[in-house]
């Protein structure tokens, strides 16, 4: 039966290579040989492409060298009259497939640049995002590593009514996947039934509205290709390393809804290549022999009473089959993949998961308001002594939402000071400990759905849903929230918890005082810490799942390049998971001071990255600088025409002075390699003492853009005042007033630029 499939797809994958030389031949005419093509702001140009061939599709003429390719994939069925394929031929043909149709989507993007929103959220008129750009791909596949993100399902189709396809995605949601969604069946399209719903769409709710056709799914193969290319560090053309890659280590899997067509089949031997298993609601012929994929590659939970796959000629039938849940189509769906989801349950009214962070709480579905400049409000996290907490204890001193309708005339929405003071006592808790778990707050309260949370201290903001409120969602419950996820997350280090939800106004008034002072304290405790005052450095091999010889080192002045662990966090965690990813490194012998290089240090990295990195240097960028994986917020990078350093983050997507961007910057650098002169960091790390200190880096800064030195302003400031240079920060260009290297050179004379004085960086 397998072959009978293998036929069906070889025959779609025939008409996608046709169509695809058609649009091409068609483009030509209308546009020439020389007009650029590509998908939004990459540098991984067409990426299966140039992941498998490692060819950049730059011009409409470089098209006509891989359909060569693609045709050349297909093999010939009508050399026999009575042919039947076996599977590295169809394999193949779905490889020639993928390729065909990441040109047709090329070519729309030449024909229709505005066919696409080409955003993170669909717009008033458009409801499909196209191809994810880099900046997407990076702050997205960050989550795809650190495991927040264990998939993705990419969905064929649509099934019939709202109420499936809003159950369906409700599912995938509250397991953290991400839903990928192409074509439609039937003329429905499953974003336009979510809408219907209510449901929000976009990247940052993991509802990914891909294209309206079938074409689009090789944007999310695509997405696949780049996670092993950018943080696997797997290299363009490596064609092996990467179907590997993804057959193991990003779990995608396809679901098909309703009767598959040819090319439907054709997209599925493509899918297959990357050991992407598909799992179609009709009854199809099954493919079951593990190898291709993991277990299963094709396999048939129907909800529906036939087969029928559409062709030319005929149509397919089998046996009738009594309907059932789509419940369980998802979960042979995570059976097919061999991924194994652990859901977090609390006792809470509304369903709760990463997936739901950034979910908004637009005005017009607003119940409650606290804090965000509206009403005080303030979050803090105490350590107490085991007297002084009573574990489990939620109390709410002042309203609850129950009773906002009998003491509120106008409303929703309606708005509450609030005051969230958590006390904590154990054995193992360490008062440098308190804001570590305090800032998890953010995700603990934003994970549930239809609860929004911004910011963190007296600076904070919620907003809580009509929805949420109409299923019984409290105040209480943010308290059973917090209490559950830190007596689970932080089990090793809190042994009772007690939380006090506080919406008198007079009463938050005076604790945001109290907290003030606290958070004061704990700012000057951290600003003394020094790598000279401790006697251990901490790892981080998080990313090693998808890195293998990389290796982070936290110190007390050097946060992870993520942004996401400083070396309290890397302690805590440490405490918390004394088997984890955050182990202690002691320094050891003082090898070079300047350099920042200890012997303990390069012992434990030689030893982690399996024997690929020798030595390491905390303080420079051209001396055996550290590794990244591909997390990083920013880029610094040497600029010898200057003898300085420009920076360039991760949301800046156009060519910096050196002719590069930030997504091929981090396309050198990512997946664990050794780069002189490069170095993946995070913005906190910028205005630390320690910052490339072995190269005077700092003062060696010519080149940011515009949005970052504004983000960091008043840290620079105080950087810049420390080093004796109080007007540095005027000194250091951006992209309104630098563009090339030619005008960086000019810019750094004009100005006087303390660089000018320093000696050769190399």
């Amino acid at each position: 039966m397998s072959k009978i499939i293998f036929d069906l797809g070889i025959k779609g994958a025939y008409k996608i290579v046709e169509k695809a030389f058609e649009k091409y031949e068609d483009a030509v005419k209308k546009f020439g040989k020389e007009a650029e093509v590509g998908f939004p702001n990459t540098a991984y140009y067409l990426p299966i492409i140039y992941a498998i061939l490692g060819y950049p599709v730059k011009k409409l003429g470089d098209c006509e060298e891989v359909l060569q390719e693609a045709k050349k994939l297909l093999p010939n069925i009508f050399a026999q009259k009575n042919y039947l394929p076996y599977l590295g031929e169809a394999l193949d043909a779905g490889m020639a497939t993928f390729f065909a149709e990441e040109i047709i989507e090329a070519i729309k993007y030449l024909e229709n640049p505005n066919l696409y929103t080409k955003t993170e959220e669909p717009t008033e008129d458009n409801i499909w995002l196209g191809a994810a750009d880099d900046v997407i791909f990076r702050k997205r596949g960050v989550e795809f590593v650190d495991g927040t993100a264990p998939g993705f399902a990419a969905l064929l189709g649509s099934p019939p009514d709202k109420e499936t396809a809003k159950n369906i995605v409700q599912d995938f949601l509250e397991k953290g996947l991400y839903v990928f969604m192409h074509d439609q069946t039937n003329g429905v399209y499953m974003p336009y039934l979510l809408k219907e719903a209510g449901i929000q769409l976009g990247w940052p709710v993991r509802l990914v509205p891909f294209g309206p056709y079938y074409t689009s799914i090789v944007f999310a193969i695509g997405f696949a290709c780049r996670v092993a290319m950018s943080f696997g560090g797997v290299k363009p053309g490596d064609y092996i390393n990467n179907l590997l890659f993804n057959k193991y280590k990003t779990f995608a899997f396809v679901i098909a809804f309703g009767p598959p067509t040819e090319e439907w089949i054709a997209n599925a031997l493509g899918a297959f290549n990357w050991g992407i298993p598909v799992i179609c609601d009709w009854t199809v012929p099954e493919i079951k022999i593990p190898g291709i994929c993991i277990y299963e590659a094709l396999v048939s939970k129907p909800t529906h009473c036939y087969f029928q796959v559409i062709t030319e000629n005929k149509e397919f039938y089998g046996t009738s089959v009594p309907e059932i849940a789509s419940q369980e189509l998802i979960e042979k769906a995570l059976e097919v993949r061999g991924l194994k989801v652990t859901q977090t349950k609390l006792n809470i009214p509304v369903p709760y998961a990463p997936a739901f962070e950034g979910e908004r709480v637009r005005k017009e579905d607003l119940y409650l308001e606290c804090g965000g400049g509206r009403t005080p409000a303030v979050e803090l996290l105490i350590s107490s002594s085991f007297e002084e907490v009573k574990d489990g204890e939620i109390k709410i001193i002042g309203h609850e939402i129950s009773d906002l309708p009998k003491i509120e005339e106008k409303g929703p929405p309606y708005k509450l000071p609030l005051a969230i003071v958590v006390k904590v006592a154990g054995a193992n808790m360490q008062e440098d400990f308190e804001p570590i778990i305090e800032r998890q707050f953010h995700y603990f309260i934003n994970y549930a759905q239809g609860i929004m949370h911004i910011g963190q201290r007296n600076m904070v903001w919620i907003r809580i849903g009509k929805q949420a409120v109409e299923k019984g969602f409290l105040l209480k419950h943010i308290g059973e929230i917090l209490y559950s996820r830190i007596k689970q997350d932080f089990s090793t280090i809190v042994d009772k918890c007690e939380i006090n939800i506080y919406t008198e106004e007079e009463k938050v008034k005076e604790i945001i005082e109290k907290a003030k002072k606290i958070y004061e304290k704990r700012d000057a405790r951290l600003a003394g810490m020094a790598d000279e005052s401790v006697e251990e450095f901490y790892s981080c091999t998080l990313c090693q799942s998808f890195a293998p010889t990389h290796v982070c080192v936290i110190t007390p002045e050097r946060g992870g390049p993520c942004g996401a662990y400083s070396w309290l966090d890397a302690k805590a965690y440490y405490q918390i998971n004394p088997a984890g990813p955050n182990q202690p490194i002691l320094k050891g012998e003082v090898i070079n001071s300047k350099l920042g290089q200890f012997k303990g240090v390069n012992e434990f990295v030689k030893k982690h990255s399996k024997e690929k990195v020798e030595r390491v240097s905390l303080y420079s960028i051209i001396i055996d600088p550290l590794t990244v994986c591909g997390c990083m917020e920013a880029i610094a990078a040497v600029s010898a025409s200057v003898n300085g350093i420009i920076i360039v983050n991760r949301e800046f997507n156009k060519e910096t002075p050196i002719g590069l961007k930030f997504s091929t910057l981090a396309g050198m650098i990512g997946g664990g390699q050794v780069t002189p002169g490069f170095l993946g960091i995070s913005k906190q790390y910028i205005t630390s003492k320690k910052f490339i200190s072995a190269e005077d880096g700092f003062l060696r800064i010519v080149w940011m853009p515009k949005m970052l030195k504004e983000e960091l302003k008043e840290k620079l400031q105080k950087r810049a005042e420390e080093l004796g240079v109080p007007d540095f920060i005027e000194k250091i260009a951006d992209e309104t007033v630098v563009n090339t290297e030619e005008e960086l050179v000019n810019w750094v004379k004009r100005v006087n630029h303390p660089v000018l004085s320093l000696p050769p960086i190399m």
